[in-house]
């Protein structure tokens, strides 16, 4: 599979793994000043900003490993961004999750979990 595939079906089990858990789908790549938030969703508790990270092999580490200190930084930024271009998001409390999946060679997932609150927020 080419990377563009990989991360294509990774945002499309991403997606489908948190709908199955309560979340409630806003918008997907949401593009802002700063970036792109894979998944914008809503649990009944706070809005989440998803991060997906998929990986065919752990030769380079976990899905989750890769989000780096650089990555992190930047996801706070678009998140912080996001919250402030778009109503109902400024009072409410939010996060940011990585969305960690493992597909093996078909791009079956393999491993799919869900890291609440992955990304501190200071």
């Amino acid at each position: 599979m080419k990377p563009a595939e990989v991360g294509r079906r990774g945002e499309e089990h991403a997606k489908d793994l948190l709908k199955k858990r309560g979340y409630k789908i806003i918008e997907t790549n949401a593009r802002g000043h700063y970036g792109e938030i894979d998944i914008v969703a809503k649990t009944k508790d706070c809005h989440v900003f998803a991060e997906v990270r998929t990986r065919t092999t752990n030769e380079f580490g976990t899905p989750e490993e890769s989000v780096n200190h650089r990555k992190q930084h930047k996801l706070v930024t678009c998140a912080l961004d996001y919250v402030a271009t778009h109503e109902g998001f400024e009072d409410k409390p939010w996060r940011i999750d990585v969305v960690a999946i493992e597909l093996d060679e078909k791009g079956n997932p393999t491993r799919t979990d869900i890291i609440e609150n992955a990304v501190p927020l200071s």
